[in-house]
């Protein structure tokens, strides 16, 4: 028996080892925090109003990490999708208001920011301005008309068109705040939006031309062409699945608040967002990811921050952890990818 187990260690194969870490990173990192809020608070971690807030908390920087994921995987980025989710949060509930209507809401959401995904996408792909730059102004472009229209406050649902907060109609507000409000087998709603936008994200991937051409347009753009890929459609589909993302997101966290601010309202999720799906090892270079990377990307900030939490750290410092995590992250995934 010693013999064989001797012998099973023997053919222990490094680079072996090297490639299962490589591609599960995002996954044994959420293990090890587990481990270690086990050990620091597993009283309060361990419960599940705990657990519940976790993944509520997490949904919506999931949702958006999903559309973030695609267009990283085509190797470009996405800097605008705070602002987004605050310009199309703010239509969501401005037509909602006016009509009294969630499906013309989110169907005014959800065609704004395919509109935004368009304009993005063409400037990058048909006018070869490189993302960062492209998503850089649009981030600046989305957040100055919110705040214009809000004139840099906020706007809470239910109130009428011309009407002060003190005219909300509480009855339509709770139409409103009861998409993300409800529980459902007991989980909250929010949570089941993201679980299963994940599982259709990733059969789109995996099982889907299109989703193969979305890996060889990020993989090698020139081979992809010659392959007869239209690369250029690939990538403007890529920031429109980011943005219909970014609306499903709006409409999740503006109904769980019941309101919109036209200042503070997605401002640490453009950070979130790339953090979560490079821990989840799609590389920011391209050409490579998964879906599943990313949700564990998501729950293992999730994690840190609850953990933070837990044992009274400054939040303040969250956003430091945060960066410090995204430089970590893009180091251990080089060291990795030198074993394959």
């Amino acid at each position: 028996m010693m013999t064989r187990v001797a012998e099973s260690f023997r053919n222990i194969d490094g680079p072996r080892i090297k490639r299962f870490c490589a591609n599960n990173a995002a996954f044994l990192a959420f293990v090890v925090l587990v481990i270690v809020a086990i050990i620091l608070r597993g009283d309060v971690f361990l419960s599940s109003t705990n657990i519940l807030n976790i993944l509520r908390h997490n949904a919506i920087i999931g949702i958006i990490a999903l559309g973030m994921t695609v267009v990283i995987i085509l190797g470009d980025i996405s800097l605008s999708v705070g602002s987004q989710l605050a310009l199309v949060g703010w239509i969501a509930i401005d037509i909602f208001n006016r009509t009294n209507n969630v499906f013309l809401a989110i169907l005014a959401c959800a065609l704004a920011s395919i509109v935004a995904g368009l304009f993005e996408g063409v400037l990058t792909a048909k006018f070869k301005i490189p993302s960062i730059i492209v998503t850089l102004g649009t981030m600046t472009i989305y957040r100055s008309i919110v705040l214009f229209a809000l004139s840099g406050g906020g706007l809470m649902a239910g109130v009428p068109p011309g009407g002060a907060g003190a005219d909300r109609d509480r009855a339509a507000a709770a139409v409103y705040q009861s998409i993300s409000n409800t529980d459902f087998l007991g989980l909250p709603l929010p949570i089941f939006y993201w679980i299963i936008l994940s599982i259709l994200l990733h059969i789109f991937l995996t099982h889907t031309a299109t989703g193969r051409h979305i890996y060889a347009t990020g993989s090698n753009e020139k081979a992809a062409m010659l392959s007869g890929v239209k690369v250029d459609r690939i990538r403007i589909l890529g920031f429109v699945i980011c943005g219909l993302m970014v609306a499903l997101a709006a409409v999740v966290e503006t109904s769980r608040v019941g309101a919109i601010s036209s200042a503070a309202q997605g401002v640490t999720h453009n950070m979130d967002a790339i953090a979560a799906v490079v821990i989840g090892g799609t590389s920011l270079t391209g050409g490579k990811g998964r879906v599943i990377g990313t949700f564990f990307g998501v729950m293992t900030l999730g994690v840190i921050t609850n953990m933070l939490n837990l044992i009274g750290v400054n939040p303040f410092f969250f956003g430091m952890a945060t960066g410090g995590i995204i430089i970590g992250a893009v180091l251990l995934q080089k060291r990795l990818d030198k074993g394959k």
